[in-house]
């Protein structure tokens, strides 16, 4: 039975349970549910970070370097309380294209050996939305869909709540979700805002859509519109109990 100070957890989770979070890169468990992953830590509840790829690339005059990447993400899911956390892919060519190894993405959900439904038997996994307008983030949605299939007792791990989260472009997308599910995460702000500064090579200045300041105003939207400070939505999958 639950507690009256359980039951104010997020999504209905008590103390000792465990989220996993598929990212499908470095700075998407932040940008989109960090406020919520740092509520959930707070509160005792294990939350775990599967960052599926991260890989060496030019875009638009600047270089990403896998090593400082993967230190970028260290920092933040510290600043986030993130119990465990892995990078599975580590690209340094810049040729891995993983919206053509859905069968390998699958396979890493379900089974990676430190961060995957196998591994951290999760009440709740948090995921993409399926409307995201990112190739990638499309591809790890229906990858984990996929994995967190109902499967019957003594089978693989089956979590009973699947949430999609935001991406920095999805308000781009032409598709349009049921966001239903909200989280206070006024409390948590300042822990999202470390985490996001740690991603240096990522962020941008100004009023460009991954800026501090965007993610600031769409999470201040968001909390303004349930009389909190600020807060996160997510789509609800699945909500069994």
């Amino acid at each position: 039975m639950q507690t009256n100070e359980s039951a104010r957890h997020p999504f209905g989770l008590s103390t000792g349970d465990q989220v996993l979070v598929v990212a499908p890169h470095p700075d998407d468990e932040t940008i989109g549910p960090g406020g919520t992953i740092a509520r959930l830590a707070a509160a005792g509840i294990g939350v775990h970070v599967l960052c599926v790829t991260v890989r060496a690339a030019k875009m638009w005059g600047s270089h990403s370097d896998p090593n400082t990447r993967l230190a970028e993400f260290e920092t933040a899911c510290k600043a986030l309380g993130v119990t465990t956390r892995t990078i599975a892919w580590v690209d340094e060519t810049g040729e891995l294209d993983i919206t053509t190894k859905q069968r390998d993405l699958v396979n890493l959900i379900e089974k990676h050996e430190e961060c995957s439904l196998s591994a951290v038997r999760p009440a709740a996994l948090v995921i993409p939305a399926a409307g995201g307008y990112h190739q990638d983030h499309q591809a790890v949605f229906r990858a984990a869909f996929a994995a967190a299939r109902v499967q019957g007792p003594g089978l693989k791990p089956t979590p009973k709540m699947v949430l999609g989260y935001r991406g920095v472009e999805d308000r781009w997308s032409a598709d349009s979700e049921p966001w239903w599910v909200h989280v206070d995460t006024s409390a948590h702000w300042a822990d999202k805002e470390e985490a996001l500064r740690a991603y240096g090579t990522q962020m941008r200045p100004g009023n460009q859509p991954r800026s501090l300041k965007h993610v600031r105003t769409i999470d201040a939207a968001t909390g303004g519109s349930h009389c909190w400070e600020y807060g996160e939505s997510f789509v609800p999958y699945r909500m069994s109990w």
